[in-house]
């Protein structure tokens, strides 16, 4: 099986050991990680999902993210408009879309502490498309 993930940049000091963890649990599971395209933000990952979701070969993708409170509500826009469009789009696309995006409300240190948090979404894609392809056989 392979699947794709979508990190954002923004954050990056939590973002990118959450991808080396995303890839370590992957190949636990025994699963490649065909593709990672990084992204500035997570609002930015809506149109990447679903290009990725539209190949063939690609069974689910994790969005991999971390929304840090800011001086305003801000974060919870943002996290509560990537989390709708990822459940669309795996509706629409009958494959998977992880959410491994951590937040909204969190403080930085609170975002490290969840950087484990993101096996939770690469756990869910690869259950989630194992029983779809059980479901189509």
């Amino acid at each position: 099986m392979k699947i794709a993930f979508v990190v954002a940049e923004f954050n990056s000091e939590v973002t990118a050991p959450m991808e080396e963890r995303a890839r370590s649990h992957a190949a636990a599971l025994g699963v490649e990680v065909a593709r990672v395209i990084h992204v500035p933000g997570v609002y930015d990952m809506g149109p990447i999902v679903k290009a990725l979701l539209r190949r063939e070969e690609i069974a689910g993708v994790v969005m991999i993210g971390a929304v840090i409170k800011g001086d305003t509500n801000h974060d919870e826009l943002i996290s509560h408009a990537i989390a709708q469009a990822g459940i669309a789009l795996a509706i629409e696309f009958e494959k998977p879309v992880g959410l491994a995006i951590t937040g909204p409300g969190m403080t930085d240190d609170q975002a490290v502490a969840r950087i484990d948090n993101v096996k939770n979404g690469v756990e869910a894609v690869v259950r989630v498309a194992r029983a779809l392809a059980e479901i189509r056989r």
